[in-house]
């Protein structure tokens, strides 16, 4: 007769979750930022450069494991199949799904913009700034050189993901033509990404601290006043995404059939470590982890994840649409002149294009915000004064951007017949075994 498996240990009153320390860590250093902010300027100096050390080193250790792990995952991903048809149908069906969501992304922005109007009645200083030292947006032809590296070592350097992930592509498809000579590459590629998720759990006990000094650092820049300060555009841009997530990506998940209780569980801890960090590399490694755990074939998790960073950035698509029609708005109450919906269709179309290049220059969102603005003669000013608060607003997208890349893993998964739903339901469970 076999013996009952052992009951699962209930946890002490003060052993908690990765998640809720994260959130500990949160609270504590918005608390911490309030306090340095009301800081003599000398004392607020040596917290401030003691929390800039914890929060960089906890990012330059993420940062560290990013392009070993991409690499690893997507060969072993993809040429673990021997099927060089399968990963190009999910190259294929991945850019479909990218585009159609983040074109969504784009009409609730300008929708919620248009309603809410929060640039109206806000006056833009005519004082000229300068943008000669901004980088320019990549066009089309550039972005699509820009995925081809000259050197793998280089791209790695870098941490730029769409090179590492197009070489790995390529490579995978290598292995598979080798046969037989390709699998001790395979099983390296295999060991490599265990190792490297062992790696990330080791991090991650790092994440409550490196979390807090980021927010501490952000609000003692800032100041709870920030919160404040064009409260009604950051008030939109947070009631957009809430509206652009609870609507398109809760139709994804009822069309998609994507498990909404494991999926929460799964994606809380990468969305609540890209909304503390505002960096969405922070996420990556925590990211892969769980929708593997969930379900998500390796080979997809491998490819959509690092894909979707420049092509699926549904929070910063929606981002610029509010934020263009935010200067907009204001440079109508400047000067008068209406900048109709017909124009902001057209910007609309125009971001669709230019947003695709956004992870791979500087300022990402607000590089592609100023070269929108000139194309449609609208002024620079404004997206400068975006730029006060700017750090509340890149919280929000990032996170968007790291959920909507979770979510488009599943889904891609779903669409291949792949996704383990038994793995879904294990997910967080005393049972689960990873």
């Amino acid at each position: 007769m076999t013996a009952p498996a052992p009951a699962a240990v209930p946890r002490k009153w003060y052993q908690i979750s990765l998640t809720q320390q994260i959130m500990l860590g949160l609270l504590i250093g918005v608390l911490l930022g309030w306090w340095m902010s009301v800081m003599p300027e000398a004392s607020r100096k040596n917290w401030d450069d003691g929390m800039i050390v914890v929060r960089d080193v906890f990012l330059h250790l993420i940062k560290a494991m990013i392009a070993p792990l991409i690499f690893a995952s997507v060969v072993q991903g993809f040429a673990g199949t021997g099927d060089m048809k399968k990963a190009r149908r999910i190259g294929v069906k991945s850019l479909i799904y990218f585009e159609i969501v983040t074109t969504f992304a784009l009409i609730v922005g300008l929708v919620v913009v248009n309603i809410a109007k929060p640039g109206a009645g806000v006056m833009l200083s005519d004082a000229a700034q300068s943008t000669a030292a901004l980088a320019k947006p990549q066009t089309l032809a550039e972005i699509i050189v820009h995925m081809f590296p000259v050197s793998l070592i280089d791209a790695m350097a870098r941490n730029d993901v769409l090179q590492v992930v197009c070489f790995a592509v390529f490579f995978a498809m290598a292995v598979i033509a080798a046969g037989d000579k390709g699998k001790p590459v395979l099983e390296f590629c295999g060991s490599l990404t265990h190792v490297m998720f062992k790696f990330a759990g080791i991090i991650m006990k790092f994440a409550p601290f490196g979390v807090g000094a980021a927010i501490a650092v952000t609000v003692g820049h800032q100041g709870l006043g920030s919160l404040l300060t064009l409260a009604k555009l950051v008030g939109t841009l947070y009631a957009a995404l809430v509206i652009f997530v609870v609507l398109i990506f809760g139709a994804v998940v009822w069309i998609a059939r994507v498990p909404l209780r494991p999926f929460f569980r799964a994606v809380r801890e990468p969305f609540t470590l890209a909304f503390a960090t505002a960096n969405s590399e922070a996420a990556l490694p925590k990211a892969f982890e769980n929708m593997e755990r969930l379900g998500v074939p390796r080979g997809i998790v491998g490819f959509v994840l690092p894909a979707g960073y420049s092509f699926n950035l549904d929070g910063s698509t929606l981002h610029l649409a509010v934020a263009s029609v935010f200067v907009a708005q204001a440079a109508e109450t400047t000067t008068g002149i209406h900048f109709g919906l017909e124009q902001q269709i057209t910007m609309l179309l125009i971001l669709m294009l230019t947003s695709k290049g956004v992870a791979a220059v500087p300022r990402a969102s607000f590089v592609v915000l100023v070269a929108a603005l000139e194309s449609f003669k609208l002024p620079v000013a404004g997206a400068f004064l975006i730029l006060g608060v700017d750090a509340l607003l890149d919280m929000a997208r990032t996170s968007v951007n790291v959920m909507g890349n979770c979510l488009a893993s599943v889904v891609v998964a779903r669409w291949e017949g792949e996704f383990d739903e038994k793995k879904a339901a294990a997910f967080g469970t005393p049972d689960e075994k990873f």
